[in-house]
């Protein structure tokens, strides 16, 4: 049997020191010095058990000011359900109602952008042809809890009311709704949910560490005749969030 490797004792050492309280919420940890020397172990330890207690949400850093103890944030629950779809507003506004939580979320558009390869091959399009990209953060009481990056074909929208996702008469209404104001009924979801790591641009933006583990959800709409009319890519920080498949059956 291998030994366990001295950062993760030394994780395990720090952990049950804030289990036991001697450092709280939102205090401030001793600098990594002042730990190596006390503790008798080297900086580069220490700095590795701290970035495995922040991917786990146990520490959280402040660059240029240290090292503190993670404040608790309750964890989110979201319901993904393709009933939700069918209803008109926000499935996302639905959950945090349900949780006593203010819903908003940041957008931005842009029409006319070249699709890469393998957004192409998900849409059925060839590579280069023009999409609407929106990305997405949501947020539940102002703090961060998802983030979605959508692409529609542009030839779909194009000319109507509806090109723009979050602006328009439909804003924030939904893919299945905007698509039946131009005349196409969406029929179908599929989803493929995989565990993954967030990288530098997720994690600032979540205010997670880099690394900590996320849901990657692809998730493509298809049309009644099978064609797909909006596929998103969706990251579900799983410190952050819990996700619940609500699936109904028909009698």
């Amino acid at each position: 049997m291998h030994e366990q490797a001295p950062y993760l004792r030394f994780a395990d050492e720090l952990r049950k020191r804030i289990e036991d309280q001697e450092w709280t919420p939102g205090e401030r940890l001793p600098s990594r010095a002042q730990l190596a020397e006390e503790c008798g172990v080297t900086d580069g330890i220490v700095r590795r058990a701290q970035e495995k207690l922040i991917a786990e949400g146990v520490l959280t850093g402040r660059a240029g000011s240290g090292t503190y103890v993670a404040e608790p944030r309750e964890r989110v629950r979201v319901v993904r359900s393709p009933e939700r779809e069918r209803t008109s507003g926000s499935a996302f506004e639905a959950d945090m109602a349900a949780l006593g939580k203010r819903a908003t979320w940041e957008s931005r558009s842009d029409a006319m952008v070249p699709a890469p390869a393998d957004i192409a091959a998900r849409l059925g399009i060839p590579e280069g042809d023009y999409c609407v990209r929106t990305t997405y953060e949501y947020l539940a009481n102002d703090k961060p809890v998802q983030l979605s990056t959508s692409w529609e074909p542009y030839s779909i929208t194009a000319g109507s009311l509806v090109v723009m996702p979050e602006a328009g008469p439909l804003a924030g209404e939904g893919v299945v709704r905007r698509m039946a104001e131009v005349g196409i009924k969406v029929t179908r979801a599929a989803e493929r949910p995989e565990p993954g790591h967030a990288d530098a641009e997720e994690a600032n933006l979540l205010g997670i560490q880099k690394g900590a583990l996320v849901t990657r959800i692809q998730r493509t709409y298809y049309s009644d005749g099978g064609r797909a009319v909006e596929t998103a890519d969706i990251v579900v920080p799983t410190a952050l969030c819990e996700i619940v498949y609500d699936v109904s059956f028909g009698s």
